[in-house]
Parts: structure tokens; sequence; C-alpha cells
């Protein structure tokens, strides 16, 4: 075999013989040519092989032109079965379809060696990446994505959980069960039963501030987790969020209520999903409160296209998101993503909504789908009780009289605790202990003053009465207090000339009051305002909103004129027609409330108004009137 393959090389390497026929010559050396390129194109071992194969070694070997040229068709063609033999007329075609088989070979030979590179390179490139990318995972498997710089951060955050403080005191005084809730009995009723139900509602609790409307929706939630009948399950969250921090985004990239889709454009979207191009939605706060209650406080001061937003929230128990980079047949975009944008995400939640605002300051649509509940302002007597039970809880003894005094200067139940935690305060700290502390009225003082505190109420019932003095009534919000409206009446310089003066800051309903009351006394008792300098004045300085102390302005003004007294424990409210008529007013419940605070007796409210006095046992006794002469009765001094 060896003694062949010397042969063939022999026969690849050979020069053309000089002999002396030109044309013979010229025909070996283009064979011997083509030889050469099959040797430089194979190599001379695999060529060697080849021709084996082919059963063209003796051809290959032959002096013949004729021989060695099929040899030739058998290698470039690579067929076995190449046997006719050319005539030498032949030659110099069939030479020529053999270098154009050949130029072919090494052409598409070069083209796939190049291929071939650029293969390997590419192979390279992707093996590089590939082995640095198992080395990343590799040395994150061995030590994470830790750093020392972020080890060492990690080693401060736990030495700061270590330094955790005492409960703070808000938390021990906070009511742990409906029932311990001060004040509210008829508003927690009513939202234990909206709750408590197969079918629970919706609410809107409306009320002034620190009379415990979060605290009561809160509790109540628990306490509808213990029954039967309600849907509610132990795991059933109660998620807290203040209205007033809620803004509307219109590019609904960062909206925490309803949720909010990443666009893979936008700063924020998950790498993986961005550099395919795949939007990511993430549910909001109406989605994580599924299944149980989601507490918006202030929602009077929401973005009302975020309250619009919401409505359809509410109907459809679910949230949609959009987004024009979403391809629903995209097989790159996980399961989850596609579920939802095409299902939504569940939002089937109890909406418990708090404000201090008034009712008709509501978006309407939102309380045609809620029952409305309304907590009541706390007086004195609760907060005494919601004083002396946070003591208890705190384990302090309080010196007879300290709840009383709180509840001189607030009536909101969470100031009123908050002042008992600091007068606790100041007592442990002079003590230097915890256990038998006793809060003084003087710890108290000290605490009001060093607060620059100042009394709530600033009027005081009193049983002297007084000459040209009424108490009215007002209302501002849910709070309603008493308020002094005063009378003085000079003889007028010149007859028929008397001025009338009135406060600028009471408003011109106010003052338009008083022209009613003049009307009603020339009628009534044939005093003409004209020969009289009247000066009526509201003590404060207070807006009196709308026409309701016209009554309070007639009977001051009847009594600066006539000299009879009025009394001082009782008040009066009802706007005055020219005709003595005292017609009807908003905010009763609110301005009795402003009554029982200054500790008045005896309230006058309009006979239209009847219905809305409240029928639980009040220590203010209520009269109602229909006309003013009805009035003079219940609150002239006869003299």
């Amino acid at each position: 075999m060896q003694n062949l393959r010397n042969k063939v090389l022999k026969i690849f390497s050979a020069q053309p013989n000089k002999q002396k026929n030109k044309d013979n010559s010229k025909l070996q050396h283009r064979i011997n040519a083509l030889y050469a390129i099959l040797k430089n194109l194979y190599g001379p071992e695999q060529l060697v092989a080849k021709a084996h194969q082919l059963k063209a070694i003796d051809l290959v070997n032959s002096k013949n032109p004729t021989e060695q040229i099929l040899g030739l068709e058998r290698l470039i063609y690579n067929n076995v079965n190449f046997n006719k033999k050319r005539q030498a007329s032949e030659y110099d075609k069939v030479l020529g379809e053999l270098e154009q088989a050949l130029a072919e070979i090494v052409a598409y030979r070069k083209v796939e060696e190049t291929i071939e590179r650029r293969v390997q390179e590419v192979l390279q490139e992707r093996q590089k990446k590939y082995v640095q990318d198992i080395r990343k995972k590799v040395l994150a498997e061995k030590d994470g994505p830790e750093t020392e710089y972020t080890r060492t951060r990690l080693e401060q955050l736990e030495k700061l959980e270590e330094r955790k403080l005492a409960r703070s005191a808000t938390e021990i005084v906070r009511p742990q069960a409906v029932e311990e809730i001060v004040g509210q009995e008829a508003a927690v009723k009513a939202l234990m039963s909206r709750l408590s139900s197969p079918f629970p509602q919706h609410m809107i609790l409306y009320g002034p501030p620190g009379v415990g409307k979060t605290t009561a929706a809160r509790l109540a939630l628990e306490a509808a987790k213990k029954l039967e009948i309600t849907p509610f399950g132990q795991e059933a969250p109660f998620l807290e969020i203040d209205g007033t921090t809620l803004r509307w985004d219109p590019r609904g990239i960062t909206n925490p209520l309803l949720g909010s889709v990443h666009d893979p454009v936008y700063q924020g979207a998950r790498r993986d999903l961005a550099e395919v191009g795949i939007p990511e939605p993430k549910p909001g706060l109406v989605t994580e409160a599924s299944g149980g209650v989601l507490f918006i406080d202030e929602i009077g001061e929401m973005d009302p296209v975020l309250q619009n937003k919401l409505l359809k929230v509410l109907e459809d128990k679910r949230v949609f998101f959009e987004s024009s980079y979403f391809d629903s047949e995209n097989p790159k975009v996980p399961e989850y993503i596609k579920k939802l944008f095409k299902e939504g995400a569940p939002a089937d939640f109890v909406l418990i909504s708090a404000t201090t605002r008034r009712p008709h300051e509501i978006n309407p649509a939102i309380r045609s789908r809620a029952a409305e509940i309304f907590f009541s302002p706390l007086d004195k007597t609760d907060i005494c009780q919601i004083v002396k039970d946070a003591a208890d809880r705190l384990q302090v003894s309080l010196e007879a009289g300290v709840a009383e005094l709180i509840s001189e200067y607030t009536i909101e139940g969470r100031r009123a605790v908050n002042l008992l935690i600091d007068a606790y305060s100041m007592v442990a700290y002079q003590a230097g202990r915890q256990e038998n502390l006793i809060v003084t009225k003087q710890h108290m003082q000290d605490i009001l003053q060093a607060g620059r505190h100042t009394h709530y109420v600033r009027f005081k019932a009193s049983d002297k009465p007084r000459i040209g003095q009424a108490i009215g009534l007002g209302v501002y919000g849910y709070l309603g207090s008493a308020m002094e409206i005063e009378c003085a009446v000079f003889k007028a310089a010149t007859a028929g000339k008397g001025q009338v003066r009135f406060n600028e800051t009471a408003g011109s309903m106010a003052k338009d009051s008083v022209y009613n009351a003049a009307a009603v006394l020339r009628k009534l008792n044939n005093i003409d305002l004209a020969n009289y300098d009247v000066h009526v004045n509201v003590i404060g300085g207070g807006n009196i909103d709308g026409p309701s102390a016209g009554v309070a302005i007639a009977l001051a003004l009847y009594s600066a004129l006539t000299g009879q007294p009025l009394r001082q424990d009782v008040a009066v409210t009802g706007e005055i027609s020219i005709q003595g008529h005292v017609k009807p007013v908003g905010g009763v419940q609110e301005k009795i409330y402003g009554a029982r605070q200054a500790g008045i007796k005896k309230v006058l409210i309009p006979a239209d108004n009847e219905m809305e006095v409240p029928t639980t046992p009040s220590d203010v006794e209520v009269i109602f009137v229909s006309d003013f002469a009805q009035a003079l009765p219940e609150i002239v001094v006869e003299g």
C-alpha cells in the first residue's frame, strides 16, 4: 500500500516531460496541472484514499493520456462508473469541461471554508459568553449577588432592627373591640349591621376628626370575621390608605390604588421582559384588598378622576389593564401576564371610606353605591370616659378632675388621649419609674400650658339674665357651637334718621336678619327702628353662615329696646321672616350638640325641624316654636 501511495504521489507531483511533440507536451502539462490542483485541494493522503475508492490508481499511474483523463473524470466527478475512453480529438474539450468543474469545486470549497471560519468564530464568541454566564451563575450560587458593601449595609440594617423601643402608647390605649369605642353606639351598630351580613355593603363614614371612624372600621372587620354568615375569611385584609395622597396618573404607569402597566420603554420595567418588549401589569391596592376591606380616609380629598375610575372597579369587581405593547400571540409572554391582560385582576372588596366633609361635597355616584353612616361629635362625658379607659390601659391613676380638665380643651378622642400620654410621660420622667404613677391636675395644667392649649368652648351658659344679649347656635362642618349676639340701642340724634351698624365679618345674610327683625318689632310692638342708632355685634367676630341667627338677633334687639333681660342658659336657632314666622334651618343635631357643650339647658328650634331632633335621651330641653311670639316667653325674664 505504501508503494502504491508513493507512485500516485509521484504522478501528482510530476512535471510535464519535454517531448519533441509540443502538442503532447502541452496536453501533459494541462493533465499534470489538474492533478496538482486536486492534490492541493484534497491533500495527498485524502487524494490517494479517494483514488483508491474510485478505482483510479492505475489510471492515474498510466502513461497514456486517455487513461489519465479518465482518472481525472472519476476524481473530479466523484463517479467510479466513468469508463469512456476519449479520442485524441476530444482531449481539448474534455479537459476544458474538467477545468470548469474543478474551478467550481475550488470556488465552493473556498466559500465553504469562509463560512466555516465564520461559524467557528461565532461559536467561539458564544462559547466564551456562555462560559462567562456559567461562571457568573456559579459565583452567584456560591456567594449570591452580595458584595462587601451590600453585606455591610445588611449588617447595619440588622443592628437597627435590634434597637426596638417598647410599644407606642398610642397602640396600647387604642380600643381592641367595637364594644370599647366610646360615644358612637348608633354609628357602630349601623356599621356592624352593614358589614356583618351575607351581602356586606360599601359605606361612607361621615364625622369630625378624632372620633374613631378608622378604628371602628378596623374592629368591625375583625368582629365580622368571627361570624359564619359573613363572606370574610380569617385572612381577609384591611388595607388603609389616605385619599389625600392618591392622584390620577394619565400615563397609567404610577397608580398604587388601581394598578399600572410597566411598559418596556419605561423605567422600572423588568429587564428580562423589557429586552423582549413585553409589558408587565402591576396590580394595585384594590387587588391586594380583594376578599377584605379597602379603607380610604378622606375620600373627599381624592382626585376626582381617580374617584370615577374607582367607580368602574366597584361595578366590575375587577381591574383591567391596557398596553399597546401587549401581543397575545407572542409566545414569549408569560401566562400570568396574558391572564392579567385578558381577564383583569380581581378586586372584590368592600369599600369603607371616611370623610370630614358634608355629604353634598362627596361624589354623588359614590354616595349612590354606599350606605351613609354618621359619627357624632364627642361630648365632655365621652371625652372623660375615653381618658379614663386610656388611663386603665396605661396602668396609671388619675387624680379627681383630670379627665374633666382634658374635656374642657378638646372634643377629639385622639387629642384627648395624646394629652394624657403627654402627662403620663412627664410623670414617668419625674418619678423615674413606670409603676404606681399618678397624674395630677397640676401635671395636666403644665402640659396644657406648655402646648399653648385653649378652652374649646369659649362661651359658658350663665344663670344671670342680660339685657340685649341672646345666645345663638351656629354650625361648622359637623360641629355646632353657641355664640353670643349682643345689641345696643341709643336714641337717634335726629328722629327718623337712626343708623344700624352690624359687624362686617358676620356676613350679609346675618345683616339682612337685622332688617327682618326690625320689621317684626315694628309690627308686634310698634317700635320704629328709624328713631334709634342700633349696633348689633357677634362676639368673637364669627361668620354666620346663612340666616339661621335671625331669631337670636331679633330677641337681642327686642331686649335692648324694651329693657327686658334674656336668659343666658337658653339658646335659639331659626330664620325669621318679616311676618314673624320662624323658618327651618340646617344642622339641628350639631347645634344641639354645641348647646350641650356650652351648658345650655334649653334650646328653641323651628317647629319644622322637629323630625331632625335626635330621639336619644339628652340633658337639653328642646322647645319647638313656629313664630317669634312663641319664643318670647321661653327666653324673656319678666321683671
